[in-house]
């Protein structure tokens, strides 16, 4: 076997705080927070001296991580444009199955969050949208008709 599973995806962000606070509200739950500032971690990287902080979450099923982090060394990065648009090369979205769309998004928009298109029907399977959550984050949103 060529691998066991995927176990997290990791977002580099510079609001540590409001991005944990932005994927509770979405309904991640907060599985642990530390500060790694250990060689072997700054080996692994290779950003030797690293100090980054980790906050990690866990969807309710308990299938799938997502582990947030915000350097305090070395000095992060702004990519450019920073709300890069869905079409831009590299990692676009992270889509999330829901319960229900617009009380979701209504609870999302309390965090900061914007609609980037429509909340759109996709025949009568499911209902999507698409929008930027904290730090340019595009979170899509799916609910099953």
């Amino acid at each position: 076997m060529a691998i066991q599973r995927m176990d997290n995806v990791g977002i580099v962000v510079e609001d540590l705080k409001a991005t944990v606070a932005f994927f509770v509200e979405l309904g991640l739950e907060l599985e642990g927070e530390m500060t790694v500032d250990e060689p072997w971690a700054g080996r692994i990287v290779g950003l030797p001296g690293q100090v980054v902080d980790v906050a990690m979450m866990r969807t309710p099923d308990g299938h799938s991580k997502l582990e947030l982090m915000s350097y305090q060394q070395p000095a992060m990065i702004t990519p450019e444009p920073k709300n890069a648009p869905p079409n831009t090369l590299g990692i676009r979205r992270l889509l999330f199955a829901v319960d229900d769309i617009a009380d979701t998004l209504a609870r999302l928009q309390t965090k900061g969050a914007v609609l980037i298109g429509e909340v759109t029907d996709i025949g009568d399977s499911f209902r999507m949208c698409y929008l930027h959550g904290p730090e340019g984050i595009i979170v899509a949103l799916a609910e099953e008709l």
